[in-house]
């Protein structure tokens, strides 16, 4: 799936339909949320420049330098640049250059524009509001959001810790909800990292080497606490928006909770028993990502049980402290396995003591 302030969306030179348009404003590309708590830049400079650009070579304008430099110079771009480069990934001027210019790029022109107006109308306060709903009371949230035009049609979160940024690859296929649901979603990770570093299992000297690596894969949990904040609720299909192909694998995924609750069991005990060396321990807990895999869907269903059973405020004390999380879940099983055909799995007492202590 890591910065805030005034409302202007530009596009230089519009719909294919033959009409051109221009929408300014003084900041050039940015949107702003900004409340006291409630921090969200809207940044399309990146995207913008790239829809000048192409616009200009459809219509068999010559691109000139200045063409280019409104790109290589755009905020979103920049920033976009100094993260590849920090992941020690290839990133080149004239790679990029070859994506704009391809037939392919071209060929999604008008999607591509469609796509980022709508992105632009996207109620920011609100996907905002949903993430801070499963945060602590007065939870602040700051983020700068990218919609971004480039060769590698992935999404992430950059720089947690100085100033959040969130790169979301304009797809044409994804709708301004499904936009806005995957904006709350990644604002909650962030809002997480600054409401709950007090809490943070880095700062307990307490704790053996080999349960704070357990306690620190088990944030990977928080997959599953922002998918139900981003979807508004335990009541609320978390792919209410989504395509029926991406909302029938989450229901599969779903469905082997009880299996894939005790994989992840497995894993955690490995770790706590020195089983693992540590390229093990990172490349089996990277395999239960997947798509939306273990870490969304059984963080998911924890959650979910633990709001519907004792409410939101307690599931939230489990965000900020995740040794709570497998014992009030417990908890939370127990009560409703008194009253259902098919019990849910609780974890083990022994795993659950081992991290308690």
């Amino acid at each position: 799936m890591r910065a805030r302030p005034a409302f202007v969306i530009e596009v230089m030179m519009g719909l294919i339909a033959g009409c051109l348009m221009s929408v300014h404003a003084s900041a050039g590309g940015v949107q702003d949320a900004d409340s006291s708590n409630l921090q969200i830049r809207l940044v399309t400079d990146e995207a913008d420049a790239v829809m000048a650009l192409l616009v200009k070579h459809k219509s068999g304008d010559a691109l000139r330098e200045a063409d280019w430099l409104r790109l290589y110079s755009s905020e979103g771009y920049l920033r976009l640049k100094e993260r590849e480069e920090a992941m020690e990934r290839p990133f080149s001027d004239t790679d990029v250059e070859d994506f704009v210019l391809s037939d392919t790029l071209s060929a999604k022109m008008e999607s591509l524009q469609n796509t980022l107006l709508s992105w632009t109308k996207a109620d920011l306060r609100g996907a905002g509001g949903r993430a801070q709903a499963y945060l602590p009371p007065g939870a602040i949230i700051r983020a700068s959001l990218y919609p971004v035009i480039k060769p590698k049609a992935n999404s992430f979160v950059y720089d947690l810790g100085k100033d959040p940024a969130i790169f979301l690859y304009v797809d044409p296929a994804k709708s301004a909800e499904e936009f806005e649901n995957t904006l709350a979603h990644e604002l909650h990770h962030i809002g997480y990292s600054e409401s709950c570093g007090a809490t943070s299992i880095a700062q307990d000297s307490s704790l053996s080497e080999s349960v704070r690596a357990a306690l620190d894969w088990m944030g990977a949990f928080g997959e599953g606490f922002a998918m139900l904040a981003a979807a508004g609720g335990p009541d609320i299909h978390p792919h209410r928006f989504s395509a029926p192909e991406e909302r029938a694998r989450w229901d599969r995924e779903v469905a082997n909770f009880d299996a894939d609750l005790r994989r992840l069991e497995s894993f955690f005990i490995d770790i706590l028993d020195n089983r693992l060396p540590k390229d093990k321990i990172t490349e089996d807990g990277y395999s239960f990502f997947g798509v939306q895999g273990p870490w969304y869907t059984v963080g998911w269903k924890m959650a979910f049980t633990i709001e519907k059973t004792f409410g939101r405020a307690r599931l939230i004390e489990c965000i900020c402290d995740r040794r709570k999380l497998l014992s009030t879940y417990n908890e939370a099983a127990k009560e409703n396995n008194r009253t259902v055909r098919e019990p849910l799995p609780l974890w083990s007492v022994s795993l659950i003591g081992r991290i308690s202590r």
